[in-house]
């Protein structure tokens, strides 16, 4: 992706939370990323390893503790509030679960277009049509909408939240987790319109999944996340593929297959084991190839080739 043009740059984020207990718990370590126009970049890891936080944190619902986002040439951490407003316009999200998402009063054609509305885009007697074209884009029938999103089912409603996301025409828009509430024949057709539309508009997705599968099918680019800290960004090829941390290959074992005989138990992380990285790898205590200095001294990320980072000592 060397010729990619960059429009979100994520440099040295830091999110802290403090705990009841006077400590603090770091639930994004220095992170550094780069995202391209009209691409995919996947967030994996498991549970508990700061993949929401650290959306939540360059969108700035939670406060960063340090460092910088920079889209269309500022800084997001550092934009007054008017400024933000007017930023969250061009960055979207689509939330994971789709019974939620939705205030259960308000007509299809209403949550879609609120958006728009809210920003004085349109106004109340252009809501019907406009309502009309965001549903033929998520393929969904213009009917639907006069109808609640409890007459709806799963996925339609998920197209629901993709059309509301849209409305804007936002450059990127966030997926967190936006098919893990859905059975996999469903994910199949979302991942298909994110896609379809992804070519039409040359729009850049942040696709936050747990499915390795998904992910390595769906992203260009894959950074993996361990107890807040990225372990691994490939830019160039299939993580199934090209992958070499360790912990990257454990989740990929993890993968259920119902034609392994043995499978791998995954943990998922707690306060604990976060608040108790003082010093060397994050993921030695794991590792089955941990060595002395995996135990002493902390990995930096590096470029192993051309568009390949990874923070392992022993990975050449």
């Amino acid at each position: 992706m060397k010729n990619d043009e960059v429009i979100l740059e994520i440099n040295h984020l830091t999110k802290e939370f403090p705990l009841a207990s006077g400590e603090t718990l770091t639930a994004c370590n220095d992170i550094n990323l780069r995202v391209y126009q009209g691409k995919t970049l996947g967030i994996i890891g498991e549970s508990g390893c700061g993949k929401s936080t650290l959306v939540r944190t360059l969108l700035r619902i939670h406060p960063a503790t340090s460092g910088e986002v920079i889209f269309e040439g500022k800084n997001l951490l550092n934009l007054s509030k008017e400024e933000l407003r007017k930023s969250r316009k061009k960055m979207q999200l689509v939330f994971q679960d789709p019974n939620t998402a939705f205030n259960p009063k308000m007509l299809v054609k209403n949550i879609i277009t609120e958006p728009l509305l809210n920003f004085g885009l349109i106004k109340q007697e252009d809501v019907d049509a406009k309502a009309i074209e965001l549903l033929n884009l998520v393929e969904l029938p213009p009917t639907f909408k006069d109808k609640y999103p409890h007459n709806m089912s799963g996925g339609q409603r998920q197209r629901l939240g993709i059309a509301r996301a849209l409305s804007l025409d936002p450059q990127i828009v966030i997926c967190d987790e936006a098919t893990s509430a859905l059975d996999v024949s469903v994910q199949k057709s979302i991942c298909e319109l994110l896609c379809k539309i992804q070519k039409a508009k040359n729009i850049t997705y942040i696709f936050i999944a747990h499915d390795l599968g998904l992910v390595d099918l769906m992203c260009q680019q894959v950074a993996v996340m361990y107890l807040g800290y990225v372990v691994e960004i490939i830019e160039n090829g299939r993580i199934s593929t090209i992958c070499k941390h360790p912990y990257t290959k454990l989740l990929l074992q993890s993968v259920f297959d119902i034609y392994k005989k043995n499978s791998i138990k995954m943990f998922d992380c707690d306060l604990k084991s976060l608040r108790d990285i003082s010093r060397g790898c994050p993921f030695a205590s794991r590792c089955k190839y941990c060595q002395e200095i995996c135990l002493q001294e902390k990995p930096q990320l590096r470029e192993i080739d051309e568009g390949h980072w990874i923070a392992c000592h022993l990975v050449k």
